[in-house]
Order: C-alpha cells, then structure tokens, then sequence
C-alpha cells in the first residue's frame, strides 16, 4: 500500500521534480519545464531544452503562464482565465495514477484553446483528475501566445507557439514513461486554437510519432493567410512607432505590449473576421495547408475523434450583445455572412428553407459554424480511410445561463469530468447534469485507450453522436442537408486564382455573388463592435 505522507518524486531527462498526492491518491507535478523560458535572447524564437537542475525541483503549483491580454468583462463573466506570473511560461502538468516506470497507461496530452491569445494549463476547468482515476496519464501544456507565439516578422522564424507545443510532445515522448505513461500510447487533445494546433501537428511531418490519436474539439485543421497575421503585427507597429520586426518589438515593454495587442485584437470575431493572429504556412513545421494535406493522406493511420457543439456561434455573439444587433441588421447581416464564409445567396436561402422559424443571428452563427467548423471537419472524417478510423460527435445540451444555448466550450467541463466546479458553472450555469458527463468523460477516456470511444466510426451514411440532447445517442447525417447546399455552391462557382505569394495556404476562393448595395468588407464592419467576441 502506498505511504501518501511520502511526496512523490520522479527523474526527468533535466532533473527531478517532486509532485503532490491528491484525491484518490492521484499524484499530481505542476509547472514542469520542458523548455527554457523564452525572453531575453531566445524572445520570439524557436524553443530550446530547459537547463538542467540539481536536487530535487518542486512540482507543487501551476508554473507562470504566457503573457496574454485579460478576457473583456463579458467573456470574464464566463470563462476563467488565471494569470500566474513569472518567465518560465513553457512549463506542463501531469496527473497520474501510477507514477513510476512499468505502468505503461494511455496517455493524453491537452492543447488548451483561447484564440491563440489567452489561456492556459491552469484553468481550474482542465484539472485532470478524473482522467487520471480513470487510468489515463493527463498532461496539459503552456505555450506561448499572442504575438510572443504567432506574430510573423522578417527578422525571426514563424509559429514559435506551435514549435513550444512540438517540443512539449517530444518532453512527453522521452519523459511520460516515468510517470507512468506509456509513449506508444499518447493521444493530443485541443478544443478551439487548441483543436487547429492539433491539426497542425496532425499533418506536420516533425510531428509524426509523437502520438497515436488526436481529438479535436470545436477547431478544424486550418492555417492563417500571411498577409493578415502581417497586418496585425503592422497595426501593433504602427500605434507602438516602431519597425514591424522581432527585434524592436522585442525591445517593448511586456505590460504595453499586451496591451496594444488587446486593443488591435479587440475587434476581431469568429463570426465577422478582422486582424487576428494564427498559425501559417512556414515550409518547415508546417510545410503546407494541413487540412489539404490530411485529406491527401497525411496522417492517414492516426485515429480520430471530432466534433462541435450544436450551438457554436452563441458564444461568439451572445455576451456582447451581437445577436440582438445582427437580428436588427438583417439582411445587411447576411449579406456579411456570405461575404465571411465566400458564398452565394443559394447557400443562406437554403438555410433559411431549411430552418424557416429561425432568426437572422441564428441563421447567420449556423452559417459560419458550418463554414469554419463543420465543413472541414466533414472533409477530414471523409479523408479517413485504411488505417485509422474517425468518430464523430455533437454536443447539444444547453447552458443553464440565458441565450447561451450548447455553445462554444461548454462541453469542456463535462470531457474532463469538472462540470460541478465553480468555473465550469460560469459558463454551463447551475445543474449541470452527472449522467452527461460520465458519458462524454468516458468516451474520451475510451478513445485514449484503444480508439473506439463507444459509437460506430464515421462511414458513407455519416454517424454522429449526440450528447446531452436526451441519452446519448447516434444519427445518421444531421447536418447533411445543410453541407449539401455547400457542395452545390462551390461546385457551381470555380475558384479565384490563388494567392501568388510563395508559402501562402492555397484556398479555393468562391467569388461573392448577389450582395448588392454594401461592398463585402464595409457590411462586415458595420457588424462590429467595440469589445471583440473571442474564439476560446
């Protein structure tokens, strides 16, 4: 029997770090660095190993996360977001049952969301205990963020975030074994940015061996145009008055950093667009569009588990007040939707045929949920073929807060089993119903340890599951009418000559038809507002 008055202790590759044992006996390491902290000379570059310490490190409390711009009071109503200060942001935690080797467990290493702007392993909502019970090692990572991670300059190399989070799956490769983990057995998990980190990683060939499974949650496969992330890094230059390089913003007060980031950022929407900084082409970690190249095969033997909330949009519009005033647009409001998702008038009309009791901020969150989301990840449970398998799902039950219906990230207190925790209960509201979240923890933790999460895989007649919309329960094709209308549009429109720029994401393009009056852009800001509605 084990004596839990003895703190547990483990070897690293750079030194040991002494945990906590927790409930359930669940030994527990915080704020591990696996990479050095990345300021001074290694600001805005690719990560390197931590230095190694003597003795034994304490593993006690999170470690510091990346500098991020605070959430807007609405969405800081809703979703936690704790700040722990401090340089030595590359840091993971692991939540394990049997720390030691010769375990040998699954393993899930968790990629938090947040728009690549905010977030971090120590929202109290990704504690991973219950994974732990349940015999899975969980290990949730920091990376770097905002313009520390994804700002694109001449003078250093792009995707620094996405590098941190490759190197944190090489720490867990050569590391988790120790702590119980098996490293054949690792499966990446995200939901949001995290969930489009997961894809990138899927499809990026310095990333193949590193895992065995990938869930994503609510983020598809996808890559930023260069010349937007450029544009944002111009707009931070430009009210900074300084060179839109690394070494100048390098020289920028952190605190005035982040703040000027907030304010150019504070405009930007899922829903509606504008600056915003994202994963790019890079010809190396990221060689070409990932979703292109999952369903030309990339990846081909890696199971998958995918899927999206019945109410995406809701999040995105809901808190600051967006749905009123898109309802009051009408139809200036859809006009902007084609002009965001590059679509004709048969696509919207088709929607609103479809769910003709449905109002216009309805009809337009559906339309660009499906266009970033649902589409994609269409694309990519289609492209699974011999050697790794898809499942599907849907989460539908609705948020106990007004308006919010099963929106973005509302499933995440029920995939880690933390549904009753105060910080859960700002977003999903009060009753929060157990039998939900044993069903959604479950099939994670199923998935984790042999790739069937408990439902048919995705096939021709397109299995989904539906949690939280009665007992969970599985239906064939529910949003294929409305993927269909897609299909048609871009079969009967042919694409827009790509983008020249070498390394640029290639996207077929289809032209705006039937918007008369507003141009394309000018309806889309007429649709903004001061505050910004983020993409967790």
């Amino acid at each position: 029997m084990r004596d839990e008055s003895k703190q547990p202790v483990v070897r690293t590759p750079y030194g040991d770090v002494r945990g906590r044992y927790e409930g359930d006996g669940i030994a527990v390491f915080r704020g591990i660095p696996y990479a050095a902290p990345p300021f001074g000379p290694r600001r805005f570059r690719p990560p390197v190993p931590p230095t190694p310490w003597d003795g034994v490190r304490d593993a006690g409390g999170f470690g510091p996360t990346a500098p991020k711009p605070p959430y807007s009071e609405a969405f800081a109503r809703l979703l936690s977001d704790p700040v722990v200060p401090g340089d030595d942001c590359l840091n993971l935690n692991v939540w394990t049952p049997e720390p030691g080797h010769g375990a040998r467990l699954p393993v899930m290493v968790w990629i938090h969301g947040g728009a690549l702007t905010r977030g971090s392993s120590a929202v109290p909502v990704y504690d991973g205990h219950a994974f732990a019970r349940d015999g899975v090692v969980l290990v949730s990572v920091n990376y770097r963020l905002g313009v520390e991670g994804y700002g694109l300059f001449p003078d250093a190399p792009p995707n620094p975030g996405l590098r941190d989070q490759l190197a944190a799956l090489e720490w867990v490769r050569a590391s988790v074994a120790a702590f119980g983990g098996d490293p054949d057995r690792v499966t990446v998990f995200g939901q949001s940015a995290g969930a489009i980190s997961v894809g990138a990683l899927l499809a990026s060939p310095r990333a193949r061996g590193l895992f065995r499974r990938a869930v994503l949650q609510s983020g598809p496969p996808e890559v930023s145009d260069r010349d937007k992330v450029r544009r944002m890094v111009r707009r931070m230059a430009t009210r900074l008055k300084i060179p839109a390089t690394a070494e100048a913003f390098a020289a920028v007060d952190r605190e005035l950093l982040l703040r000027v980031q907030g304010e150019v950022g504070r405009l930007s929407s899922p829903v509606l667009g504008g600056p915003a900084f994202g994963i790019v082409v890079d010809g190396d970690l990221v060689p070409r569009d990932p979703l292109e190249a999952l369903v030309d095969g990339a990846a081909a033997d890696v199971d998958l588990l995918l899927g999206w909330t019945r109410d995406e949009y809701r999040l995105w519009l809901v808190p600051g007040g967006l749905m009123e005033r898109v309802d009051r647009l009408g139809a200036v409001a859809l006009a902007g939707a084609m002009a965001r998702c590059h679509c004709g008038p048969e696509v919207p009309r088709g929607y609103r045929t479809l769910h003709p009791d449905a109002g216009t901020a309805d009809l337009v969150g559906q339309l660009v949920t499906d266009h970033l989301l649902r589409v994609p990840l269409h694309r990519l449970a289609d492209a699974r073929g011999e050697g790794g398998s898809a499942h599907v799902y849907e989460f539908a039950w609705p948020s106990d807060q007004p308006g919010l219906g099963a929106c973005h990230a509302l499933e995440l207190g029920f995939v880690f089993g933390t549904h009753l925790a105060p910080e859960s209960a700002k977003l999903a509201g009060q009753g929060a119903p157990e039998e939900l979240a044993e069903a959604m923890h479950t099939a994670w933790v199923r998935f984790a340890v042999d790739g069937d999460p408990g439902w048919r895989p995705w096939d021709a007649s397109h299995p989904v599951r539906v949690f939280g919309d009665g007992d969970p329960h599985t239906v064939e094709g529910p949003r294929d009418r409305e993927l269909a209308l897609w299909a048609a549009d871009r079969a009967a429109a042919p694409p827009t000559a790509p983008e020249s720029e070498p390394g640029s994401a290639v996207r077929p393009r289809l032209p705006l038809r039937g918007v008369r009056g507003a141009e394309p852009l000018s309806v889309v800001r007429r649709l903004r507002r001061p505050g910004g509605v983020p993409r967790r």
